[in-house]
């Protein structure tokens, strides 16, 4: 009886295994998406985790919510440091999450400041004539 309980009790804990290495370490899709940096926060009762937002339109109809993994320090601090400029992010999209990496499926690994659509074109030139 014993025998047969800690077999279970291995089957069950390496489908476990799988199932996190599968989620965590497989990627569903991998892109880019820009738009204005409306929001980044660190949120959360127990365990805390890095959220933010994206706005893609003019009008803030079309928000692209996503994560951020502690360990990406680089990120977070870049984020921070762009947030309400319009942004380039590079992310990775997995299956599904764990309550502990995030709420979304969507974690950014990279992000760049980028000129707006909106103004290109627009040139600050301060020079007096």
């Amino acid at each position: 009886m014993k025998k047969i309980l800690a077999l279970i009790l291995i089957i069950i804990t390496l489908i476990a295994g799988l199932y996190y290495a599968f989620i965590y370490f497989v990627p569903y899709s991998e892109g880019v998406r820009s738009g204005e940096l409306i929001k980044i926060s660190y949120k959360g009762i127990a365990i805390k985790t890095w959220e933010g937002e994206i706005s893609q339109g003019i009008s803030g109809a079309q928000i692209f919510a996503f994560s951020v993994e502690d360990r990406n320090e680089k990120v977070i601090k870049d984020l921070q440091k762009y947030q309400g400029r319009y942004v380039k992010v590079h992310y990775t999209e997995r299956f599904s999450t764990f309550f502990w990496l995030g709420d979304t499926k969507y974690f950014i690994t990279k992000v760049e400041e980028e000129q707006s659509p909106h103004f290109r074109g627009v040139t600050n030139d301060t020079k007096e004539k």
